[in-house]
């Protein structure tokens, strides 16, 4: 839960137990749970504005979703008939191959130390 293991999650109720003691957790816990609700109710009153004014003027969220990914379909699909990976990698290894023949002209054979 959010990256905190087990030993870290106890020393943080420990803290919060030692700062506000016992007799004020159960306020906090239900300050903080009615700050979450009106929270979620506010983005759902946000959400249904939205909605409502795409739907008075006629826009379907559908519709733009679906013409988007379509129109990014298409671009990925024109970038690979124009570049094709298979081609990059005969790009890449012939530019690996020329520097390291360059290379060796210059030091001598590349050796790997272990």
């Amino acid at each position: 839960m959010f990256g905190i293991g087990g030993g870290e999650f106890i020393l943080i109720i420990f803290v919060v137990l030692m700062l506000f003691g016992s007799d004020k957790i159960p306020d906090i816990a239900r300050t903080l749970g009615k700050m979450m609700r009106q929270l979620k109710h506010a983005t759902d009153d946000i959400k249904s504005e939205i909605q409502k004014s795409a739907d008075a003027n006629g826009l379907d969220a559908q519709n733009l979703s679906s013409g988007i990914s379509q129109e990014i379909q298409k671009v990925k699909q024109d970038f690979n008939d124009i570049v094709k990976p298979t081609d990059l990698d005969t790009a890449f290894k012939t530019e690996i191959e020329k520097t390291k023949e360059d290379i060796e002209q210059i030091t001598g054979p590349i050796k790997r130390q272990l």
